[in-house]
């Protein structure tokens, strides 16, 4: 019988839920489309960096409650950002500005900095925000009728919390562009066509099980090389090839001395299932 594990923390927008070494956490405010206010990105950062140092999760997936996976930055956050209007002096205005800006992208980055991989499945509406997320995720599902929209365009906004800097990392520039420019919406089943989701399905609960199945192999492999290949593949993607192969070395110097090789090795020749520590 599986052992569960809810995190001692209370949270009022997400459910954690840790079992066999899988933490799911799901975005919790369905009754506004799951639409994040400031409380909301404050506690998303929170997850992340406790998930980062949790043992008793290898890999996380994330997902959402009710119709919609993300509707983007609550109403509610622009007003309290826009705040920063009423001060007298121009320059403290500004680096006000900022700071706020900066602790949105920190909530944000928080999941790509996370040690464990991240698997997103998205369902319904994926705006703005959503985008945001999901592309600091390591890898994408979604039902074949989500929708991908960068609004920020028609509510005259510059895309400011990693979509802009992470999704042409992922599908063609001038897609991006596209999407940008415009607003439009795209599909789950245009996203997998574009390689922005590893694959689309015709349900959510088809993907919550294809997904499931994944986080289980991760999740039976050594932590210490999951952690260490999600790190390198950081490295490379923000590197050059000869750089990238450096630091891939230098790395390898420092934790290829692993007890998890030998044990890789022995459940091998003994045609038996690897057991590795936290």
């Amino acid at each position: 019988m599986q052992n569960d594990k809810i995190l001692k923390v209370e949270y009022n927008y997400f459910q954690i839920n840790i079992a066999s070494k899988i933490a799911t956490v799901t975005i919790d405010r369905a009754d506004k489309a799951n639409a994040l206010n400031i409380k909301a990105w404050e506690e998303l950062r929170h997850v992340f960096e406790t998930l980062d140092k949790e043992k008793e999760a290898r890999v996380i997936i994330l997902n959402a409650a009710g119709k919609h996976f993300c509707s983007g930055m609550d109403i509610a956050a622009l007003m309290d950002i826009a705040q920063v209007r009423h001060m007298d002096c121009q320059s403290r205005m500004r680096e006000a500005f900022r700071e706020k800006l900066f602790a949105l992208q920190a909530a944000v980055t928080s999941l790509e900095k996370c040690q464990k991989p991240v698997l997103v499945s998205i369902h319904g509406a994926c705006i703005g925000g959503g985008i945001d997320l999901v592309t600091a995720g390591d890898i994408r599902y979604a039902t074949k009728d989500a929708k991908f929209s960068i609004k920020e365009v028609d509510m005259g906004l510059v895309a400011d919390m990693g979509t802009l800097q992470r999704l042409p990392k992922l599908i063609s520039p001038a897609l991006v562009a596209e999407l940008a420019y415009t607003g439009r919406n795209m599909s789950g089943e245009e996203a997998e066509k574009v390689a922005m989701v590893n694959k689309a399905f015709d349900t959510k609960e088809d993907m919550e099980s294809y997904v499931l199945k994944i986080a289980e192999a991760i999740a039976s492999k050594s932590p210490v090389v999951i952690r260490g290949t999600k790190n390198v593949l950081k490295y490379s993607r923000d590197h050059s090839v000869e750089d990238a192969l450096n630091y891939v070395t230098t790395w390898n110097a420092g934790m290829i001395f692993s007890n998890d090789i030998m044990e890789a090795m022995a459940a091998s020749f003994e045609k038996r299932e690897a057991k590795f520590e936290d």
